[in-house]
């Protein structure tokens, strides 16, 4: 048996097998619960391939090689709803260790903002149209008490937007997950 025939083999029995396992229990009038797909599918997940090559016109090739899962970047991260826009200023150096509302220390490297009413550890993209750059960062405060501010970003998450020359600005935010 060469080496295609093998692969072919063997995708398609794990493929049977994760179809039996999902539909056996479901027709047989037993309860299918999502932690048996998870299971059945982590160990035909965890079934090595076949270390098989065969001979094409250019050469040998490896099939393990080809079948092995590529790195890939992190998602990016999904949108909850809008927020609006509004304007953003940043904490000074005199507020670095001290204790926020949520009863951590500030830090002023760390990507985190006040905001009034979003619950501690809600995560807000915020954009700076001005320039289309972005940063998310975690609500670990209360504030801004200045009524004609939206947000209050650390001084990282300010400089990584293009905020700390004017010391505010406008920008959109958006809840995400």
């Amino acid at each position: 048996m060469n080496g295609p025939s093998i692969i072919k083999r063997d995708h398609r029995l794990r493929t049977l097998a994760i179809v039996a396992a999902l539909i056996i229990p479901a027709t047989s009038g037993g309860p299918l619960f999502a932690r048996d797909a998870a299971v059945f599918a982590e160990s035909f997940a965890a079934m090595p391939l076949p270390s098989a090559s065969f001979t094409t016109p250019s050469g040998a090739v490896d099939i393990t090689a080809i079948a092995t899962p590529v790195e890939t970047t992190p998602a990016a991260p999904s949108i909850i709803r809008s927020l609006g826009s509004g304007v953003a200023s940043y904490y000074g150096k005199k507020f670095a260790g001290r204790p926020t509302a949520s009863g951590e220390r500030f830090d002023p490297t760390e990507f985190t903002a006040a905001h009034r009413t979003l619950p501690f550890g809600s995560l807000i993209q915020v954009t700076n149209p001005a320039n289309g750059k972005s940063v998310v960062v975690r609500v670990n405060d209360r504030g801004p008490f200045s009524r004609n501010r939206s947000i209050d970003l650390s001084r990282a998450a300010a400089e990584e937007i293009g905020l700390i020359a004017r010391g505010h600005g406008s920008v959109e935010m958006t809840l995400v997950d």
